[in-house]
């Protein structure tokens, strides 16, 4: 805790962490209150997917592209003009009465004009810290955002349920513009100037560290994904259960990242801490007991967190820092894909196998995550003793002779 406190202390890092989890806290209910709003006005869960898909296709698809366009246009006028696009979508979509392809069409509009937050901070903070500091504040940063994915989801259901659908969105709607206008006026977001790359787009994937972050983030979140679909479809939607073991894994993946944020980062440190998540998963196919389960997943929530403070920290250290944006935006990309494919995963296996063989998905995910993480291991950069700093961008200066 000593790391952390002095971590905090250090200006504008509270601030930003603040601003941020703020700006981000939509990312957490978007999706659940469009599906519980259209199911609500088509009567249709089929309708309702169609929408959310279109939602997580636009958004997918601008993850690396609008990161990109921060090193072009700057971080103020990208979040600005994504903020105010995504801002409208969801308006029209809570107010207006339409056919379901001009659903889908808003559903796919406030997708790609998600604002690319999560990509700004991380390429923030190498210059709000020291390079000892880093690891950590990518660690804690991991951890805190468990906030999002507790608080939100809850949140928004009781809002939906009590007051409507309509007012769920309008909500997220306030909640994105205060966070975001919170975030983007932040000093340190005008402080901070993102080069223009001099690289093609996509080029950085080229990079094993930022192609393996994307792949081993698309395994890990789709192991999430399919956990929670496990939960649910063991306790029902409305089950106090599954509400209690959802939160007991990410009570347990914001204390791992708590924990062993400063630690440091070595080769086989995402084969470890993916290994913890793996072996807590793969119990989870032992019983359907609510105590099990909750036992079982904090302890692969604690490898979790940690995990993603690896993803963090090897693509920041392995990119010039024109290219970090972009480069958090591809593993962003990963991370949603990993979210779909293991929700959809899941859903066929319990419609097959019944609740279990959610788990069964979920552990397969993450065992390829952490067979990836063995056998390419020399694709990670070693950090111990190192910073994990983006390096810098250079170019020729004219010298008179």
């Amino acid at each position: 805790m000593p790391t952390y406190r002095e971590l905090l202390r250090t200006p504008g890092v509270g601030r930003i962490i603040a601003a941020q989890l703020t700006a981000r806290f939509p990312n957490g209910m978007t999706s659940l209150a469009i599906l519980l709003h259209i199911e609500h006005v088509t009567g249709s869960y089929g309708a309702a997917g169609l929408v959310l898909a279109a939602t997580s296709v636009g958004q997918a698809i601008a993850g690396p592209v609008t990161s990109r366009w921060m090193g072009i246009w700057g971080m103020r006028k990208v979040l600005t003009l994504t903020l105010t696009i995504c801002a409208v979508a969801l308006t029209v979509l809570a107010l207006g009465e339409m056919v379901l392809p001009a659903y889908m069409a808003l559903g796919l509009i406030a997708g790609l004009s998600t604002p690319p937050v999560q990509s700004a901070v991380r390429t923030i903070y190498p210059k709000l810290v020291n390079s000892r500091q880093l690891t950590p504040l990518f660690s804690l940063d991991a951890s805190l955002q468990e906030i999002i994915w507790i608080l939100a989801p809850v949140l928004i259901t009781f809002v939906a349920t009590q007051a409507g659908t309509v007012p769920a969105l309008l909500l997220i709607v306030v909640i994105l513009i205060g966070g975001g206008a919170w975030f983007i006026l932040s000093p340190e977001v005008g402080r901070v100037r993102i080069p223009r790359s001099r690289r093609s787009f996509g080029k950085v994937l080229a990079k094993p560290a930022v192609l393996l972050a994307t792949i081993i983030g698309l395994l890990l979140i789709g192991a999430c994904a399919a956990v929670e679909a496990g939960v649910v479809a063991s306790f029902g939607h409305g089950g106090l259960e599954a509400g209690i073991v959802l939160a007991l894994f990410s009570v347990g993946s914001l204390a791992g990242g708590l924990s062993f944020g400063h630690v440091p980062i070595g080769p086989w440190a995402m084969a470890r801490r993916l290994g913890i998540v793996t072996v807590g998963i793969a119990l989870t196919t032992v019983s359907l007991n609510v105590w099990w389960l909750g036992g079982t997943l904090v302890l692969a929530g604690i490898g979790i967190a940690p995990a993603l403070a690896v993803l963090f920290a090897m693509t920041s250290a392995s990119v010039k820092f024109s290219d970090t944006a972009e480069a958090y935006g591809w593993v962003g990309t990963g991370q949603l894909i990993g979210a779909a494919a293991g929700s959809a995963v899941a859903g066929f296996l319990i419609d097959g196998t019944g609740p279990v063989g959610a788990y069964w998905a979920a552990a397969g995910f993450a065992a390829v995550g952490l067979i990836v993480s063995v056998v390419f291991v020399r694709g990670f950069p070693d950090l111990r003793g190192r910073d994990a700093s983006p390096i810098p961008d250079t170019e020729p200066v004219p010298v008179i002779t």
